[in-house]
């Protein structure tokens, strides 16, 4: 199984609106890229740190998993410009993204 993680980072100035990400974006996501392999999407609020009453260093980690390295590739090919060019509309931290496999 093969992940796309995407992490936004919790800056003390951010803004995440949540209730758009939940119910706009992440709907959007599964919409488009469930037809194209997208097997299941993992969802993670930060509430903390290394400690509990630290901040935490993302607001928000999404994880789509794929069966394959060239399903994801297709999707994202297929539909990641409109998938990034949505993330405007929710925040304006950059996230970082990384591709890994399940062991």
């Amino acid at each position: 199984m093969i992940s796309l993680t995407v992490l936004y980072p919790n800056p003390a100035d951010r803004q995440f609106d949540m209730d758009y990400y939940l119910n706009i974006h992440t709907p959007l996501v599964k919409e488009r890229l469930t037809p194209l392999g997208l097997t299941s999407v993992d969802l993670r609020i930060g509430k903390a740190g290394s400690t509990p009453d630290s901040p935490p260093d993302y607001i928000m980690i999404g994880q789509l998993n794929f069966s394959s390295v060239d399903e994801l590739q297709n999707a994202l090919a297929t539909h990641g410009p409109e998938l990034i060019g949505d993330i405007a509309n929710f925040t304006d931290v950059q996230p970082t993204m990384q591709i890994s496999q399940f062991v």
